[in-house]
């Protein structure tokens, strides 16, 4: 069973047995943006460094991005969320926007665990 991470900027990465990452924001973090309307997603191919931009969120109420919590390549990208961002306000453990082949495993030791996630939101 894989172990889900946390950042700062509320995402959340699960690293399946493949080494690759699943990656999407928290449901504090859809809760806090309400109602989403647009998902910009990057392209599949991208390098990606941890703590830059890769996706842009519109909701009703403000604008947000998701911010790479590890540094790899973009190897897909979940185009549901093209048509329907709200699977996200439904579901936001079980909506990944983009799933990446790490290109440095250690960085998820920078990340929080489920238990120090729920401290830092509180």
């Amino acid at each position: 069973m894989s172990q889900i991470k946390y950042s700062e900027e509320h995402e959340w990465v699960e690293v399946g047995d493949d080494g690759i990452a699943s990656i999407g924001i928290t449901d504090f973090a859809q809760a806090q943006l309400g109602d989403l309307v647009y998902i910009e997603l990057p392209e599949e191919g991208q390098e990606i460094q941890k703590g830059e931009s890769v996706s842009v969120i519109e909701s009703v109420k403000a604008a947000s991005e998701l911010y790479a919590p590890v540094s790899g390549t973009i190897v897909e990208v979940n185009g549901a969320l093209d048509e329907k961002p709200e699977l996200v306000n439904q579901d936001a453990m079980g909506n990944w926007f983009i799933k990446v082949k790490l290109s440095d495993a250690d960085e998820l030791d920078d990340l929080m665990d489920e238990a120090d996630y729920k401290d830092s939101i509180e």
